[in-house]
């Protein structure tokens, strides 16, 4: 029988698009200053944990949150941070680069669909929930399988963590949201090949003044 991997599960640290309620997605948006604060604290918050490898989506504002994360573990002598693009953020096609109030009035409709949680509902160019689902379980299960019995950090995006929290918890898409998915909160899953499991969500004991975001973008 093939042994867990135990997952640690990070969405990235704030942006100044976050603070604006500005869809991301796939777009190249870089860590605030207090979005790299908060990626020191989750490094050091994880610094006693054994951790055996570190994944990131390539976009930079994981990635600089990943490399923090290792440089508070470089001791246990880990290779760099791993970058993978099933760990992106959804794409949101059209949608990226215009805030929640701008995609409601330009595309009323479409803001329907999407506030719905249409599960087959893509903006133009972009994923739909459950092709988002689809990829984010492909890549937990691609990653997990090759290290198991060990511990392992995945840094994501808020949409990436939301289908993870679904995924463990048996939730479809268009199940209404009551867990939070703050910016480099500490949560905790474990993988098997025929399970993913939740442990621990949304710890923020290590952020002096956490607030609770909702954005999943």
């Amino acid at each position: 029988m093939m042994s867990a991997t135990r997952i640690i599960a990070v969405r990235h640290g704030e942006t100044d698009w976050n603070v604006a309620k500005r869809i991301q997605g796939q777009m190249d948006i870089a860590l605030n200053a207090h979005g790299q604060w908060q990626a020191q604290r989750v490094g050091a918050a994880l610094r006693d944990d054994s951790i055996d490898a570190i994944y990131s989506s390539d976009l930079v504002r994981a990635l600089a949150t990943a490399q923090a994360i290792a440089q508070h573990t470089q001791a246990q002598g880990l290779a760099a941070v791993r970058t993978h693009t099933g760990l992106r953020e959804r794409g949101f096609g059209l949608f990226e680069g215009h805030t929640y109030s701008a995609i409601e009035e330009q595309w009323p409709e479409q803001s329907r669909r999407w506030k719905h949680r249409d599960p087959e509902f893509a903006p133009a160019g972009g994923e739909s929930p459950l092709q988002l689902m689809q990829r984010v379980r492909q890549t937990v299960n691609q990653i997990a399988e090759q290290h198991a019995g060990q511990q392992i950090v995945l840094v994501a995006h808020g949409g990436v963590l939301d289908m993870l929290y679904r995924l463990a918890t048996q939730q479809s898409v268009n199940a209404a949201r009551t867990w939070e998915l703050n910016n480099t909160a500490i949560n905790r899953l474990l993988w098997t090949p025929e399970t993913l499991t939740l442990v621990g969500w949304a710890d923020v004991r290590h952020l002096d003044a956490a607030t609770l975001d909702e954005n999943a973008v």
